[in-house]
């Protein structure tokens, strides 16, 4: 097992990383010729033009370990003695789902691709929201209709759990982009997404075969990855931000690494493992809803863009940008932890992770009260 994770490691978060932090930086040099500036007007934080784009480079390391990994799949599976010799056997047993798979694999690589384009589009001209939302749908629809694709949930209507897991791509899709505001946060709290799911699934084996979920995980190892390679440059103060392509990709691909994911127990003794996600994806969420909320209690459109996020308000209490980025993460680390504990406790021990969280959120509902409080 450990020698397994450290190969696994070695071969997603590493390569991922470096070309990553590679492409990022030519990327904030160049970026004022490719026009890709995001200039600071009232909405925004920033108060010098910064580079856009840091997006391409999380996706060309995906991109990258991926097309590396398929080309190292099919030498291997021809040639069984190398795959013994590089391989540890806990591994080498993968080998002839992967090559089956392959065609699916980068089938959900070309539609996260598509979606960065989408929003390396919108950094680039500004794009309506409406033409955005429907290639969102149309890009999420061909996903979970071509992959079948479907939320793990106890409903037994197909048709319904299907438009579900649209509606959560999209969702998820929008939640990170919205969360995309200071430096270092939607990066960040990505970051802790992506490294907690990735250790359930590997300590917690799916229930029918004993075998942790070594797939799935690459695919969020490799995404963490990118993202260190990219908060190197966007650490405060920031060189270059994420952008509509960077946000765009990073909801995307962590919706898809949900839904692929099989939460042991969810069909046996412990059912409520299901609700891992919503315990990972807590504060991403809270932040949108509530973003939303705001901008509709206000008359005005939920896609308006403004200074109302979570973090802004945060700030408004008096953090600084670094405080609030931090007290963000350590929200998110904190619902996080949830997921690890729901696929290993009964019923009683879930409600309490779940009212842990609840609990989170309704004092960061309390803490920014206090803001419009002092407002009145």
């Amino acid at each position: 097992m450990n020698g397994a994770l450290l190969a696994v490691i070695a071969v997603t978060v590493i390569p991922a990383f470096l070309v990553s932090v590679i492409a990022v930086g030519w990327i904030a040099r160049h970026a004022q010729r490719l026009g890709l500036l995001d200039r600071p007007n009232a909405r925004k934080v920033h108060t010098n033009p910064t580079p856009l784009g840091g997006g391409i480079g999380i996706w060309l390391g995906v991109v990258a370990v991926f097309a590396a990994g398929t080309l190292a799949t099919v030498v291997l599976s021809k040639n069984p003695a190398l795959g013994d010799a590089w391989l540890p056997e806990s591994l080498t047993v993968y080998l002839p789902g992967l090559v089956s798979r392959i065609g699916s694999i980068w089938f959900l690589i070309l539609a996260g691709t598509i979606l960065m384009v989408l929003g390396l589009l919108d950094d680039r001209y500004g794009l309506d929201w409406r033409l955005r939302l429907g290639i969102e749908f149309g890009v999420a629809s061909a996903v979970v209709y071509g992959q079948h694709l479907q939320l793990t949930a106890y409903i037994n209507a197909p048709w319904l759990t299907s438009i579900l897991s649209v509606f959560w791509i999209v969702m998820l899709i929008n939640a990170f982009n919205m969360l995309d505001n200071m430096d270092a946060l939607s990066g960040g709290v990505a970051s802790i997404i992506c490294a907690m799911l990735s250790i359930m699934l590997v300590t917690t084996p799916e229930s029918e075969i004993g075998q942790p979920q070594w797939f799935v995980a690459a695919m969020m190892l490799t995404l963490l990855g990118g993202l260190l390679g990219f908060l190197k440059h966007n650490r405060p103060p920031a060189k270059i931000f994420m952008g509509d392509a960077g946000s765009y990709f990073v909801g995307y691909w962590i919706a898809i690494g949900t839904l692929l994911s099989t939460y042991p127990g969810a069909r046996g003794d412990t059912p409520h493992a299901v609700l891992a996600p919503l315990c990972l994806l807590a504060i991403p969420l809270y932040d949108m809803v509530s973003v939303i909320w705001i901008r509709v209690r206000e008359g005005r459109s939920p896609f308006q863009a403004d200074k109302k996020h979570f973090s802004h308000r945060l700030v408004e209490l008096g953090m600084t940008k670094t405080q609030a980025v931090a007290t963000i993460c350590l929200a998110t680390l904190t619902c996080s932890l949830g997921a690890l504990i729901l696929p290993r406790t009964d019923l009683i021990g879930a409600g309490i992770v779940l009212a842990i969280v609840l609990a989170m959120l309704a004092l960061i509902a309390v803490l920014e009260s206090l803001t419009s409080g002092s407002e009145r």
